[in-house]
């Protein structure tokens, strides 16, 4: 069974960016779909940015758009989670899931099977 194991996160100034990762340990990053989601203190989780594979696919909830970006690294198994501009709003702890079904149009927490164990993003002056 895959494990996904996070890394990145932390504080940041509101405007800067933060990075976070997540490895596949135990299968190829490649045979999932991989998403990520956020979930703010007192909130549900919600989505923020999906990536396929084959294809190389990419999807975004609407505020993420031109401001988040996924990317793969399948050599090293790794999903990243590019954020920029961030706003106190955009604090939480992100997510990285796991679905082997294919598609960006998985953006609910039930369509993924395997998650981390999640890294949080902070932000603040």
């Amino acid at each position: 069974q895959v494990q996904l194991v996070e890394s990145g996160g932390g504080l940041v100034q509101p405007g800067g960016p933060l990075n976070v990762s997540c490895t596949t340990v135990g299968d190829y990053v490649t045979s999932y779909t991989m998403a990520w989601f956020r979930q703010a203190p007192g909130k549900e989780r919600e989505f923020v940015a999906v990536s396929t594979w084959p294809g190389g696919s990419t999807g975004y909830a609407d505020s993420m758009k031109g401001r988040f970006t996924i990317s793969r690294d399948n050599d090293k198994n790794t999903v990243y989670l590019r954020m920029n501009f961030l706003r106190p709003e955009y604090a939480g702890v992100y997510s990285c899931a796991a679905s082997g079904r294919w598609g960006t149009a998985r953006r609910s927490p039930s369509e993924y099977e395997f998650w981390g164990q999640g890294t949080q993003a902070s932000v603040s002056s």
